[in-house]
C-alpha cells in the first residue's frame, strides 16, 4: 500500500526542499511562449478556448463583475494545467492534495462570503430561507442552506482531488500488473492504459471546468 500510495507522496526533496510542489508553477513557462513565438493552431486553439470561457462565464456574473470573468478564467487554467502535467511521467499532481485544492476553494469561499454579508446582508438572509418555504419548514430549510453554504469549499477541494487519485490510481493499480502478464494479455492491457489516459485527459479539462463554474455559481449568488 505504500508503495501504491506514494506517487502522492510530496515529501521528496533536495537538500531539503520540497520540489514537488513546485510543479504547480510549471504552467508558468508555458506563458512567455504566446508572447515571442508566431500564431500556431495551439495559440489560436488556446485563445478560442478562452474566448469560449469568457462568453460562458460572463452570462453567469452580473455586468457590474464582468471582470471577475478573467480571475476565473485563470482559476481554470491553472488548474488544467495541473492536472494535465500530474499525467506525465514523474511528474507530482499537486491538484489531487486537499492542500492544493482547499488552498483554491477557500481563499474564494471566504471572499464572497465576507463581500456578501457585508454589502448585501438582506439578500444572504434572504438567500437562507427560499420563495414559497411553509412557515413550519423554515427553520430547517435555514439549517439545511446554512449547512449546504459552509460545506461547498470542502465539496469544490474534494470533487477535484478525488477524480485526480481516483484516475491515477486506476494507472498505477493496472501498471503494477504488467510484468506478471504474458504477451497476449500485456498488448490489451497497454491498449486499455493508453484508453484510460485519454479518459484521464477528459476528466482533467472537465472537472477544471466544473471547478471554475461552480465558484462563478457561487459568485453570481452574492449579488
Amino acid at each position: 500500500m505504500m508503495n501504491l500510495f506514494s506517487i502522492f507522496e510530496p515529501s521528496s526533496s533536495i537538500f531539503n526542499l520540497s520540489i514537488n510542489w513546485m510543479s504547480t508553477l510549471l504552467g508558468l513557462l508555458f506563458l512567455p511562449y504566446f508572447y515571442w513565438s508566431s500564431p500556431s493552431r495551439w495559440s489560436l486553439l488556446w485563445s478560442k478556448l478562452i474566448f469560449i470561457l469568457h462568453k460562458e462565464f460572463k452570462a453567469l456574473i452580473q455586468p457590474s463583475h464582468m471582470g471577475t470573468t478573467m480571475l476565473f478564467i485563470s482559476l481554470f487554467t491553472l488548474i488544467v494545467f495541473n492536472n494535465f502535467l500530474g499525467l506525465l511521467p514523474y511528474v507530482f499532481t499537486s491538484s489531487s492534495h486537499m492542500a492544493m485544492t482547499l488552498s483554491l476553494s477557500m481563499p474564494l469561499w471566504v471572499t464572497l462570503m465576507l463581500f456578501g454579508w457585508i454589502n448585501h446582508s438582506k439578500h444572504m438572509f434572504a438567500h437562507l430561507v427560499p420563495s414559497g418555504t411553509p412557515g413550519a419548514l423554515m427553520p430547517f430549510m435555514v439549517l439545511i442552506e446554512t449547512i449546504s453554504n459552509v460545506i461547498r469549499p470542502g465539496t469544490l477541494a474534494i470533487r477535484l482531488a478525488a477524480n485526480m487519485i481516483a484516475g491515477h490510481l486506476l494507472l498505477t493499480l493496472l501498471g503494477n500488473t504488467g510484468p506478471s502478464l504474458s504477451m497476449s494479455i500485456l498488448s490489451i492491457l497497454i491498449v486499455g492504459q493508453i484508453l484510460l489516459l485519454i479518459l484521464e485527459s477528459a476528466v482533467a479539462i472537465i472537472q477544471s471546468y466544473v471547478f471554475a463554474v461552480l465558484s462563478t455559481l457561487y459568485t453570481s449568488e452574492i449579488n
